[in-house]
């Protein structure tokens, strides 16, 4: 046992970095607006992307080499891409995940109301764990924060069953309204996350690789599978608890992460009693700052990687200068563009959208050329369902634009 946890890692990475807005608000707005009648979309969603993401981690034990460099193999325009794309939206992603972590955590611990403060505070605390303890100590902590999470989420659900006050069914439905359909969008696009994430799980498996030498193919999809995995269950038990508590109340949610998230920890407490408070502000502080805390190490590091790649700089290091620039465009974002950012997340959040298919055509097409050995190419059946994922995200993505615009 003790052997199987300790080749646990990336796989738990990538859960804690999916596992954040698209769980604690959206799932959860999922059940308290549908009850679980939007299930179908939650695993019809992770069906399709599942692949494009495995993809990650297995062509870079298959290869001893993460995404970037098989990118790179492919055309260095693609490299370039990559590294305009995530330039133009890591800084408003990782100033919308500190935002809401800071909410909670001055809804959770008190001290000020300070949304900037608490950012500048829990960037800080994010750095210093990223900087001092390095991938080990994120691998490490990482481990602790999803089985919290996991424990504290199933103990808030317990509790919210015998109260729950309407009659709840698995009937399946799709919304007629436009702003249901809307909603409907958003939820899989961003579930369990946009489909980047695939390239940090990449370079969290080539870490992993440096700390147990026999990390193999095999370790890294049955560690990929248990993060995956716990995306699934974490997104149903936030659509319970949303139905459970929610669905039927009449409570009128505010389209704010933040708001929404007091606003959530407020409403559970009102209904399951002030006991319930402490699973609930744990399940909801751990699920943010877990995702904070490793999109603050990803994006630097594969900035860093791509930055090498393309001056030709195998040696040298950028994670601390990457991190440092994005530390300070969030908290630059924060003090000076807050109130337009609502117009930078859209931005980021169409940038994710349309470019979901980009990552999951040049994955697959990496995986099956002859840059990956012929015995780790995907069989019959990962091929079937990697074609149905690509269509699924092309046409999803040209369905998304047609009702943006």
């Amino acid at each position: 046992m003790y052997k199987y946890i300790k080749t646990l890692g990336p796989g738990l990475l990538f859960a804690g970095a999916a596992i954040g807005v698209s769980h604690l608000v959206q799932s959860t707005r999922a059940g308290a607006d549908f009850d679980f009648g939007l299930l179908w979309a939650l695993l019809l969603v992770h069906l399709f992307k599942y692949p494009f993401f495995r993809y990650g981690p297995e062509y870079t034990m298959a290869t001893g080499e993460c995404l970037l460099d098989g990118y790179k193999k492919l055309g260095r325009p693609i490299l370039i891409a990559y590294f305009i794309l995530t330039f133009a939206t890591m800084f408003t992603i990782q100033t919308a995940l500190t935002v809401v972590t800071a909410g909670l955590a001055s809804t959770l611990f008190g001290i000020t109301t300070d949304t900037v403060l608490w950012s500048a505070i829990i960037t800080a605390v994010c750095m210093v764990i990223l900087l001092i303890g390095r991938y080990k100590l994120l691998d490490n902590l990482m481990k602790i924060i999803v089985l919290t999470l996991t424990i504290s989420t199933c103990i808030t659900v317990v509790l919210a069953v015998p109260d729950t006050t309407v009659s709840h069914t698995f009937e399946q439905v799709l919304p007629k309204s436009a702003a249901g359909m809307a909603f409907l969008i958003a939820y899989m696009g961003w579930m369990p996350a946009p489909l980047d994430i695939s390239i940090w799980h990449s370079l969290w498996a080539l870490e992993k690789k440096k700390t147990i030498p026999d990390y193999s193919v095999k370790n890294s999809i049955s560690d990929f599978n248990l993060g995956f995995g716990s995306t699934i269950i974490l997104g149903f038990l936030f659509m319970a608890l949303g139905g459970l508590v929610m669905f039927g109340s009449g409570e009128i949610f505010s389209t704010n992460a933040t708001l929404f998230s007091e606003q959530l920890i407020s409403l559970y407490t009102r209904n399951l009693g002030e006991a319930a408070y402490i699973f609930i502000a744990i399940a909801a502080f751990t699920t943010m700052f877990s995702t904070t805390l490793t999109t603050l190490d990803a994006s630097p590091r594969a900035m860093s990687y791509t930055t090498k790649l393309l001056l030709g700089q195998k040696d040298r290091q950028y994670y601390a200068l990457w991190m440092a620039i994005l530390a300070t465009g969030t908290i630059a974002i924060l003090l000076f563009f807050l109130s337009e950012m609502k117009t930078l997340i859209d931005i980021a959040t169409i940038l994710s959208f349309v470019t979901a298919p980009f990552y999951a055509i040049i994955n697959f097409r990496l995986i099956c050329s002859s840059h990956t050995p012929k015995q780790y190419r995907p069989g019959i059946l990962m091929k079937i369902v990697s074609w149905l994922g690509i269509i699924f995200l092309v046409g999803f993505s040209l369905w998304y634009i047609i009702t943006l615009f």
